[in-house]
């Protein structure tokens, strides 16, 4: 293996959310063949539910971070109070979340008082992909704040750099639409923990919609970039086996 590949490899696993979303992926992945019945596919899914609680410790901080840090002048009243509702609700089901699996490991032993609680995070969680889901709407709804490149500059920068700037504003809209995908997925995957709608969303369709948020979410930003490179090097490999 090429030596630069694997060391995209190594820093890609050092990110605890790239490891929570591989482990989510082993879990939602289990839950879908499962199908919510008894069996070593719903162990393999309930353990590794409780092992991955260790990527997501004191994930709370950031949501609070992010509540008190300033917005952009230029984002309107609403969408600054829906991101500031989301941390709170994320912040406040990352720490119902942290007692919850003091329940799940067997430190606490009150059951009903833990599956109380882990309802109302999950309705907490549920509220902040909600919360998400509006303004990743709004966002885009909203003029794209790239566009104003086009407008900046003088004409020969403007006429030189055009590609690149529309190449930008691109990738920007569609970062948009699949972030709005990823929160209406999360919605239905919310109302699945919670068996709003035991008779439509299923346990394998639950199984089903988080893998396929978790594989999404590897693919997201820097991470796309390693597994893409991952992809080249095993298809080359193939193509050299073959030939």
């Amino acid at each position: 293996m090429d030596k630069s590949i694997l060391s995209d490899l190594v820093l890609y696993l050092n990110h605890p959310r790239t490891r929570d979303n591989l482990c989510k992926v082993i879990q939602f992945g289990s839950r879908f063949v499962s199908g919510g019945n008894e069996g070593l596919a719903e162990q393999v899914s309930s353990s590794v539910a409780v092992s991955r609680k260790v990527f997501c410790l004191l994930k709370s901080v950031d949501e609070l971070e992010s509540l008190i840090s300033r917005h952009i002048e230029d984002d309107p009243l609403s969408l600054v109070l829906l991101s500031k509702l989301k941390n709170s609700l994320m912040a406040a089901y990352f720490a119902l979340d942290h007692f919850v699996w003091t329940g799940r490991t067997g430190i606490y032993k009150n059951k009903k008082i833990i599956d109380s609680v882990a309802c109302i995070s999950m309705y907490l969680s549920l509220g902040g992909s909600a919360c998400d889901l509006f303004i990743e709407c709004f966002q885009v709804v909203w003029p794209n704040k790239g566009k104003k490149l086009e407008s900046t500059g003088s004409k020969s920068e403007d006429k030189d750099n055009k590609y690149d700037r529309e190449k930008t504003i691109l990738n920007r809209i569609q970062d948009r639409k699949l972030r709005l995908l990823m929160s209406s997925m999360d919605i239905v995957l919310g109302i699945g923990l919670l068996q709003l709608a035991p008779k439509r969303v299923t346990p394998r369709i639950t199984g089903a919609v988080g893998t396929i948020t978790s594989i999404i979410s590897c693919y997201e930003r820097r991470d796309a970039l390693v597994v893409l490179k991952l992809a080249a090097f095993v298809e080359n490999q193939y193509i050299f086996i073959i030939s």
